[in-house]
């Protein structure tokens, strides 16, 4: 864990930096003897929502981006008999 000093503005905001980059925003705890904890979100369209709860579909993105990761691939030849060069 890296611990950081950060100093309130006059209006009590606290800039986060480059911490917050690709963060779409936090949720804020703040327990009892003070300490506040922000647990970063970041939002996915909701068009890709499907594949986050549908858990096999998941599992087989994630199975084919690590099998990509370890190259290992297997070559199937050219697709391009079945590309549609009409651009809708």
């Amino acid at each position: 864990m890296t611990a950081k000093m950060l100093r309130p503005d006059s209006k009590g905001r606290i800039t986060l930096g480059s911490i917050a980059r690709g963060i779409s925003g936090y949720a804020m705890h703040q327990e009892p003897n003070g300490t506040v904890i922000l647990e970063p979100f970041v939002e996915i369209p909701a068009k890709e929502k499907w594949l986050f709860e549908n858990t096999s579909a998941l599992q087989k993105v994630q199975t084919g981006l690590t099998q990509a990761k370890n190259k290992e691939l297997i070559d199937k030849g050219s697709f391009s008999q079945f590309a549609d060069d009409e651009i809708e």
